[in-house]
């Protein structure tokens, strides 16, 4: 397995694209933008791309779709019936997928938004906005944050240390590192939030 790692400038976002240079096959986790540098990355490596994973229906994680699914014939996954649009494959807590030869499981870990998903492969834990190198993903109320404290400490943050933490936005870093350090996690960090919402987080 294989992870590359776009920054897009639109919303300061991750796109992970994830090869199996086995069966040259691909998947990629929130299209927040298609440009000429990934579209080339697929190309150059002769991945062809089966999989589209969401982590959750914020616009500077699904800009790229559409242009996206002008070019590949790929499965778009999502915990919702439709993005932008598009028909998805409906995904709950506690699914495996299996696409590139890679089993994909999925948790469902709301509070930043409902749908917020997280996905597994292997040793790696694609976060979108749930969890972030330091911090729990922003949140509209107290009540969301300690709901997303709680699913992230009983279904993400239980796993081995040496998982890889990659997130919608930020660096990367790892499960061990996040259960000691994360600062979203402490118990007065709910108290600090607040109605404002932050686009980009």
């Amino acid at each position: 397995m294989k992870i590359y790692q776009h920054y897009s400038l639109y919303g300061f976002s991750n796109v992970y694209l994830v090869g199996n240079d086995e069966t040259l096959e691909a998947l990629i986790i929130d299209p927040a933008e298609m440009n000429a540098a990934i579209l080339g990355h697929i190309e150059k490596n002769g991945y062809e791309l089966k999989s589209i994973f969401i982590t959750h229906n914020h616009p500077h994680h699904i800009r790229g779709l559409k242009t996206l699914l002008k070019i590949y014939d790929a499965q778009v996954y999502a915990a919702n019936a439709s993005v932008t649009g598009f028909p998805c494959r409906t995904l709950r807590d506690g699914e495996s997928v299996s696409t590139c030869d890679f089993d994909v499981d999925v948790f469902s870990v709301p509070g930043h938004s409902p749908d917020s998903l997280v996905f597994r492969i292997s040793g790696a834990l694609f976060t979108g906005d749930a969890l972030h190198a330091g911090l729990i993903g922003k949140t509209l109320s107290s009540y969301n944050a300690v709901t997303l404290a709680d699913r992230l400490r009983t279904k993400i943050l239980n796993q081995a240390d040496e998982y890889l933490i990659l997130p919608g936005h930020g660096p990367p870093s790892t499960v061990g590192t996040e259960r000691r350090f994360n600062v979203g996690l402490e118990p007065s960090y709910p108290k600090m939030v607040t109605a404002r919402y932050d686009f980009f987080v």
